[in-house]
């Protein structure tokens, strides 16, 4: 039997690098074939700061990943997140081009093109353009206008930018390691593909993925993407905090953070001990682990307290009828759900990455959620390239070769 065609996803982290490998089925169901993992050291906060570094952690991610699928990956999905992404709320107005006044998919295109219209500065990148509904003829709530008649059609669109540099930055990293960039994702739109379902989207929620160097925030609302966000934290910031109040190593803390973590100290009975590895040649000595959790509990509130003031930035703060959704590497400390849900007042769980088959226990953990995204992204762009079709299709690709050619003229 034949292979079917490949989508890969690279998740490109502050502390790890993710890729994954997925095929895509005759029945269109994503199957995952092969997972790479490597430690990130060319990373900072989600920016690239030493690119021989990155570009050594993906290859070895990737190469791990086509080892256990049997393949070989020539193009993937890339993630991009960082403190320097910003995004806006846009709105663009046209005139039906047709004279029996049927909205077309050229129209679409022109309505999204008059959206995006806005004044970007030089530094920044248009990353995505994210139509959040269209109105005919005052007519809104709308999601698909194709075929429907009116005269004046508008369209409300989210607009994501991001340094040109770090943008430039991940792609050469990407070609370096000898692979082609499908497209570059914002990274917790990607994490809402694999963690969120459509109903939590209609009804609002807000997704935070704590990654290693920032937590990013996404806010849904009515089917559609309402605002994003980076807060400049993330799991480092606790595995830090843990070296310098118990005095390890930040590999020692790392490991007491994932073995004995836990974010609510009211969970941790006080009798517990822990064993503190020591530095410099000193003793292990004991603990009461109560500490180690107040060390933790202090961060993690800190970053959800920053994560509801920029929830409270936005019109959506009282409409997120489905609560919270927290993944990234740093959600699966024990008491970071009821911790947060002692911040924000909601409902809160843990976002375990789903929509995929094959070898899915495999990446069934919130440090995952990014690199499943991804692939479930890949599909859903690539049917929506082959339904769109005619000159639809062509500004599509043209889209993506400016952004690519543009990025190359830095180099």
């Amino acid at each position: 039997m034949a292979r079917t065609h490949t989508i890969v996803g690279l998740d490109i982290g502050t502390t790890k690098i993710g890729a994954i490998i997925a095929e895509v089925d005759s029945d269109g169901q994503l199957n995952v074939v092969g997972v790479g993992k490597s430690p990130s050291h060319g990373l900072r906060r989600g920016v690239v700061v030493n690119l021989e570094k990155t570009v050594q952690s993906i290859t070895t991610a990737v190469e791990e990943a086509e080892l256990m699928a049997g393949v070989e990956v020539h193009s993937v999905y890339a993630g991009i997140a960082g403190d320097h992404i910003r995004s806006i709320n846009s709105r663009g107005v046209i005139a039906v081009s047709r004279q029996d006044n049927e909205i077309t998919k050229t129209d679409i295109v022109r309505v999204i093109d008059a959206a995006k219209a806005v004044a970007i500065p030089m530094d920044r990148e248009i990353i995505h353009v994210l139509p959040q509904e269209f109105i005919v003829d005052d007519q809104g709530g709308i999601t698909d206008p194709v075929g429907m008649s009116g005269v004046r059609l508008e369209a409300e669109v989210h607009i994501v930018t991001g340094a040109v540099t770090s943008a430039q930055n991940i792609y050469k990293a990407v070609r370096r390691a000898g692979l082609e960039v499908s497209d570059i994702v914002l990274e917790p739109l990607a994490s809402s593909y694999a963690v969120l379902d459509d109903d939590e989207k209609e009804l609002g929620v807000a997704l935070l993925d704590i990654g290693g160097g920032t937590a990013d925030v996404a806010i849904f609302h009515g089917g559609s993407i309402r605002h994003t966000a980076v807060i400049g934290l993330g799991g480092d910031n606790v595995t830090q905090d843990i070296s310098v109040g118990l005095r390890t190593p930040l590999a020692r803390a790392e490991e007491l953070k994932k073995q004995h973590g836990c974010a609510l100290k009211d969970l941790v009975d006080e009798s517990e001990m822990i064993m503190v590895p020591g530095v410099g040649g000193r003793e292990p000595r004991e603990v009461p682990r109560l500490y180690l959790a107040d060390i933790i509990e202090a961060r993690m509130e800190e970053i959800f307290h920053l994560t509801l003031r920029e929830i409270r930035k936005t019109d959506y703060a009282d409409l997120l009828n489905a609560g919270l959704v927290i993944t990234g590497g740093a959600s699966t400390i024990e008491g970071a759900p009821e911790l947060a849900e002692q911040v924000f007042h909601c409902p809160v769980k843990r976002g375990i990455p789903r929509g995929v088959g094959g070898l899915s226990e495999s990446v069934s953990e919130p440090m995952y959620a990014t690199g499943v995204g991804l692939v479930l992204y890949g599909r859903q762009f690539q049917n929506e390239l082959s339904l769109i079709g005619g000159v639809s299709d062509e500004r599509v690709f043209e889209k993506i070769l400016n952004r690519m050619k543009k990025w190359m003229d830095f180099f």
